[in-house]
């Protein structure tokens, strides 16, 4: 029998009975949150079932499921907000709840979030069920992944002898998520998500060297097939004997070509925090008042989309109950748009944009991203090296910090290449990458043709975490620092 594709959204009374809820009860619940003379209020329930298997050279030394179960109750009035949660939706907690968040109110205030021309205000947008599934993660034993774990490990070690470490790690999670407000806008929703990470360490002589990677998609359990085995394995050795030659090279200003894919994270990290427009609406962002202007060379589009089928960023509304979009930061390199909640797009009087988001029932929404990237351009990733006289080629970066207010950042380097007169050439580690988010922006000398959204497990830490992805196609910067010898 042919496996079909199984619709992650149920109809509306599922959720109403795991959250034992109707809507006369989610608008007498909204009613009590406004009674102190709150504007808007906006309730969050979550019922989130997650799993995990870890497999550590080959015996297994952990695993369980667990549920975590509640509801979040925001009232807003003014630029105050209350927030309670609940994990419990007897009546008396959820009142208690909302008594909680009402106490920010003291008055009246005329400053409704923007929101109420939502076009699909009441119901789930059909068209926009960006997960569906062949196999679901409830309900199926953990032991039966254990089998994919043991061939994925078995896979990896017989691509290198020295290998003398393997971590395999499946972790899972599915929510049902049902979200009211005061604008009687009702939305549901079921997100799965599926992720793999890989971790090998290898000796040579005495030295050790360690590689990584993951794989995270809004999929079910068939996302665990022999081909991702393969994809993995081959992954995590590639390049390991360029680990074990690499050296620190001399620092020093100079260009830098990013690799397409992972190197996204810099896009993600200096530039993408900064136009989220909680940092721009308290002026805390280096982009603050750089709305319209032209803030990288023409040519240049950079992207937060929600729309990715299958991608660890991608939703079918946010955690305020706005459609999933895709929203163009910058296009033909000027600033058009900041990412948006319901608050910052009253704030600026312009539609929200599908990115309040939260890590749980625990949290009140903020500004976060998505899927992050820049858009291909017309070069040749092989033509920008040629360009470099001298320079750093950069795959993989990790542990970055940025100042938004400023812009500056610094990352490390996992790996990468000497470029000497348009060429790679002997291969780096142990280096920093430092400079300034807009000023990198306007120094961007060629984007090539090969967009490459990473399918790593990458989560944002803002606060609260939340699950994203970042991509790039190969990307040349003039003029940054390196941190070398």
């Amino acid at each position: 029998m042919t496996e079909s594709l199984i619709r992650m959204i149920e109809n509306k009374a599922y959720y109403f009975d795991i959250f034992r809820a109707d809507e006369a009860l989610l608008e007498k619940l909204v009613q009590e949150a406004l009674s102190g003379g709150g504007s808007y209020c906006d309730l969050y329930f979550e019922n989130t079932t997650y799993g995990s298997l870890l497999l550590r050279d080959g015996a297994v030394t952990s695993g369980g499921n667990h549920i975590d179960f509640g509801v979040g109750v925001r009232v807003l009035s003014g630029e105050k907000t209350g927030y309670a949660y609940s994990e419990s939706t007897a009546w008396a907690d959820l009142l208690a709840c909302a008594h909680a968040a009402a106490q920010i109110a003291e008055k009246p205030v005329d400053v409704s979030p923007y929101g109420t021309r939502n076009p699909s205000r009441g119901e789930p947008n059909p068209a926009a069920d960006r997960y569906p599934v062949l196999r679901h993660w409830r309900g199926t034993p953990l032991s039966d992944f254990l089998p994919f774990l043991q061939r994925l490990e078995a896979s990896v070690r017989q691509k290198d002898g020295r290998i003398v470490k393997i971590i395999a790690n499946l972790a899972f999670q599915v929510s049902d998520i049902l979200m009211y407000n005061s604008f009687r806008e009702l939305k549901w929703d079921t997100r799965p998500m599926g992720s793999i990470s890989l971790s090998v360490v290898f000796q040579q002589n005495g030295q050790t060297e360690n590689k990584s990677t993951s794989r995270s998609f809004r999929k079910g359990a068939e996302m665990l097939s022999d081909a991702l085995i393969e994809e993995m394995a081959a992954e995590v050795v590639q390049g390991i004997d360029e680990r074990f030659a690499a050296r620190r090279p001399k620092g020093g200003r100079m260009s830098v070509v990013m690799g397409a894919g992972a190197s996204g994270i810099l896009l993600h990290e200096a530039m993408g925090h900064a136009f989220e427009a909680d940092f721009n609406r308290k002026g805390t962002s280096i982009f603050a008042d750089r709305m319209g202007q032209q803030i990288c060379p023409k040519g240049i589009q950079i992207i937060d989309d929600g729309t990715l089928a299958g991608n660890r960023g991608a939703l079918n509304f946010d955690d305020e109950g706005i459609p999933g979009q895709k929203t163009y930061m910058v296009e033909d390199g000027v600033l058009t748009s900041y990412l948006h909640d319901r608050i910052s797009a009253a704030h600026y009087g312009v539609r929200p944009t599908g990115n309040g988001r939260r890590e749980s029932f625990r949290y009140a929404p903020i500004p976060r991203m998505r899927a992050t990237y820049m858009e291909s351009g017309n070069a040749k990733a092989q033509d920008l090296i040629a360009e470099v006289s001298k320079g750093i080629f950069v795959d993989e970066f990790s542990n970055g910090q940025v100042q938004i207010g400023e812009g500056d950042f610094t990352f490390y380097v996992k790996s990468g290449f000497l470029i000497e007169n348009g060429r790679l050439t002997q291969p780096v580690k142990d280096i920093n990458i430092i400079g300034n988010g807009p000023a990198a922006l306007a120094d961007i000398r060629g984007v090539a043709d090969d967009l490459a959204v990473d399918p790593g497990a990458w989560t944002c830490g803002k606060e609260q975490s939340v699950p994203v992805s970042c991509g790039i196609p190969t990307v040349l910067i003039g003029n940054l620092t390196v941190g070398g010898e």
